[in-house]
């Protein structure tokens, strides 16, 4: 919410300079998104009265000025047509700055000396709704007591500081200024005061002679309040006021609608104003829609509504959708002599499935849907009819109408300021406590020790929410730190699983890859971009019922598709090469559960200067420091989204803990990405229960090793994998290490066969082997080769 400095000084003195200010709220639970002055970029531009006016010599539709801007007689050429001896106009002076970087100097306009410029209301970044009197295509005319050569903001009200803070839902008094007076006053300590409203009501006869207002759902509005203006003189709002809408944020419009928006900023409290000549048989009726009927909104939609929807209406139709938006067809407009003024009090949840079903949310949705004090109602209303008196709009009648159910009355909670000291680890007097409270208008008790909570404070329903109210504005920075009382000081630690997940980021980062966070939601196309079939698992799919679009409608089944679209984003942005990792959920409906499975999913992505077996080889490194054992790699033709000879399964024991490969080409035409992408999915779940933590320590060996080389012809069709496990199964406990070095295809070894070369590495952990000793464990792996793959040594 954006708060005018000016405005809160209504209510209490602000003497602070801005930062501290902003950080002092911060501190109190009042957070400050920032601070601004919106027209900080004007500079040296003053008021001047023009004193005299001739013909350019060299320009037909040029004139030259002289402007007396007080301390000087300044000559200015323009090409506006609406200025003339005597007008007092905003002056851009030499060196002076406007809104945008416009940066106005000295100059020769067709050889006459100009020394600044006239400045339209456009060019002070200003529109007609701030000042509707203004030409819109010329120069801005100011009213003829202005007094010369006073900075153009000072004039304006443009010289104010604004201040936006971010509210939390559980906070709708603070969308006020009122409320956020309050906060500010116990912050720095200042008087808090609110000032009185009185009213004239020179209104002839009572509210009720004019209107009848039924409330037929309680329990969708639990007030409805109305005042009378009669005699209503429909015009622009008064310079103040257009200027504290304007910096908080809402456009003027007129006196009327100005004055529901102010009150609405002021108190936090929504209103409404009715032509009461469009009127049917002079009723309110607070309702239910009809099914489907239709109602022309001010934003001039016509929308229809259901019987859930809360509706006001005539004794005819519906003139307003309930504290979302009013009907046109009881507009206040220029023409209007007597209006109904509203303010309510709607249920919170209706104003937010209503909103969100007609598409519509509004200020007024956006404070209902938080829920808002039924007592505020009231007061809003006698305020909005006193500036109705202040601003000469109309006259108000006697009398008010206020339906309404039970109202809520205030929590009484116990007051312990010891256990509230014991609970916070402080030691604040209990004066203090009170004091603070008093201040935020809870009442308190000492003779019960009971406080009673101020009925726009809902959110305070125990005493370790009075312990909050207490701390926040004690300061939480006047907390010492200490240890938690108990025999010894506990110290936390993370889960095995926050462990093992911390290992494989740290390992993924250590090959250098690119960590990502992509959403969880997606749309089923992406499915039949990866060309899945109809039956596919991968398609059964969790749907979220409230989504953010038409491309986020279910939780997604697999990871491809956001990882396929990060590399598709960079690629197409000219980066030739990335790798990247995401450690993120897929999401599988259970039949008959409400919540689905939440599988963790380790989802590797390579384009660029890559190939299959890069991608293996980091999956190779992670299983390496993650200690799995027997890890095999197991040729998989029936993918559809990759390459039907370049994916394989990664198993362990049978089991498969996850898929790699490179991307089929079509599904790398459905998401734009290079032709060689590779992607790899591990399920994270399993390789929880595979690793292995403990680690045993070996010393280093003190005999040296031997080596072998192997070369030997093989079908084309046998996986080095199988050839390795013959290797280590026959090799005895003297092989240490199997490395494949190379593969050979060509006439030499005759066609469908490949020659294979591995590098062995024997070692005894108590003797220097003997050549017979290895020659012995060599022919027994070259015999188990024979006999078992058919290879045949070269």
């Amino acid at each position: 919410m954006k708060v005018p400095i000016s405005w809160l000084a209504d209510y209490v003195k602000i003497e602070e300079n801005i930062k501290n200010y902003s950080e002092m709220m911060t501190m109190s639970g009042s957070k400050v998104e920032g601070y601004e002055k919106p027209f900080h970029e004007i500079t040296n531009v003053v008021t001047g009265k023009i004193t005299e006016v001739a013909s350019h010599p060299d320009a037909d539709k040029l004139i030259v000025t002289k402007v007396d801007v007080g301390e000087e007689i300044v000559q200015i050429v323009t090409g506006a047509k609406n200025v003339s001896k005597g007008d007092i106009i905003p002056i851009a002076l030499d060196n002076s700055t406007l809104p945008n970087g416009v940066i106005i100097t000295k100059g020769n306009l067709r050889g006459v000396q100009s020394n600044g410029m006239m400045c339209s209301i456009a060019e002070l970044n200003l529109t007609k709704n701030d000042f509707p009197t203004a030409s819109e295509d010329g120069i801005f005319i100011l009213p003829k007591n202005t007094p010369l050569g006073v900075d153009i903001k000072e004039i304006l009200g443009l010289d104010d500081t604004v201040v936006e803070f971010e509210i939390t839902p559980n906070r709708p008094d603070c969308l006020s200024i009122i409320g956020l007076a309050r906060e500010s006053a116990v912050t720095i300590g200042k008087k808090f005061v609110v000032p009185n409203v009185s009213l004239q009501e020179k209104g002839k006869g009572t509210a009720t002679d004019y209107v009848k207002v039924t409330i037929e759902d309680y329990d969708l509005c639990k007030r409805y309040a109305g005042k009378i203006v009669t005699d209503v003189l429909i015009k622009e709002s008064p310079l103040w006021m257009r200027k504290r809408l304007r910096d908080a944020g809402v456009r003027p419009i007129n006196n009327i609608v100005d004055i529901t928006n102010y009150v609405m900023l002021e108190y936090g409290q929504p209103m409404h104003a009715f032509d009461l000549n469009y009127l049917q048989e002079k009723n309110i009726i607070i309702r239910r829609a009809k099914k489907g009927e239709i109602i022309h909104t001010l934003d001039d939609q016509e929308r229809m509504l259901n019987n859930q929807n809360l509706v006001i209406a005539d004794g005819d139709k519906a003139i307003a959708v309930a504290g979302v938006m009013g009907g046109a067809n009881s507009e206040v407009n220029n023409d209007t002599t007597k209006i109904l003024f509203e303010s309510a009090n709607f249920d919170g949840v209706s104003v937010r499935l209503t909103a969100k079903q007609l598409g519509l949310r509004t200020e007024s949705s956006a404070r209902f849907e938080k829920g808002l004090d039924p007592h505020n109602a009231k007061p809003a209303l006698l305020r909005a009819c006193e500036l109705v008196e202040k601003l000469g709009a109309g006259k108000v009648v006697p009398g008010i109408i206020d339906c309404h159910s039970e109202l809520p009355t205030k929590n009484i909670i116990p007051f312990r300021p010891k256990k509230m000291n014991e609970f916070l680890g402080t030691s604040i007097e209990e004066k203090t406590m009170v004091d603070i409270l008093t201040s935020l208008e809870f009442e308190v008790n000492m003779e019960k020790m009971e406080i009673a909570v101020p009925s726009f404070r809902p959110d305070v329903e125990a005493w370790a929410d009075i312990s909050e109210e207490v701390v926040r504005f004690y300061g939480y920075n006047n907390i010492k730190a200490s240890l938690q009382s108990g025999n010894r000081a506990t110290q936390g630690i993370k889960t095995y699983e926050q462990r093992i997940r911390d290992t494989i980021r740290e390992a993924m980062l250590a090959m250098g890859l690119m960590e990502i966070y992509t959403y969880s939601f997606t749309s089923r196309k992406v499915f039949d971009k990866l060309l899945l079939k109809d039956d596919s698992p991968l398609r059964e799919t969790v749907v979220i019922t409230n989504p953010l679009g038409e491309d986020f409608k279910i939780m997604r089944t697999t990871t491809i598709p956001e990882m396929l679209q990060v590399i598709s984003h960079n690629f197409n942005r000219r980066i030739p090469q990335a790798g990247f990792f995401e450690t993120s959920k897929t999401y599988h409906p259970i039949k008959g559960e409400k919540l689905p499975n939440e599988k963790n999913v380790l989802t590797i992505g390579l384009y660029g200067d890559y190939d299959f077996y890069a991608i293996k080889g980091i999956v190779e490194k992670l299983v390496d420091t993650l200690d799995i054992p027997d890890v095999k790699y197991v040729i998989d033709s029936n993918n559809p989204s990759y390459h039907p000879g370049r994916c394989a399964l990664i198993t362990v024991n049978g089991n498969t803990i996850g898929t790699i490969g490179e991307i089929h080409p079509d599904v790398a035409d459905n998401f734009e990405t290079p032709k060689r992408s590779y992607i790899g999915e591990l399920d994270i779940e399993k390789l929880y229960k595979l690793t292995n933590v403990l680690k045993s320590y070996k010393g280093l060996p003190k005999y040296p090793e031997v080596d072998r080389d192997l070369a030997m012809v093989v079908d084309e069709e046998i996986i080095a994998y199988d050839i390795e496990q013959v290797i280590k199964n026959s090799g005895g406990d003297l092989l240490q290490k199997v490395t494949l070095f190379d593969v050979y295809r060509g006439e030499q070894v005759g066609e469908n066969k490949k020659s294979m070369a591995y590098a062995l590495s024997f070692r005894a952990d108590d003797r220097t082997l003997t050549d017979e000793e290895v020659n012995k464990a060599v022919t027994e792996i070259l015999s188990k080769l024979d006999s078992e793959i058919g290879a045949i040594l070269r």
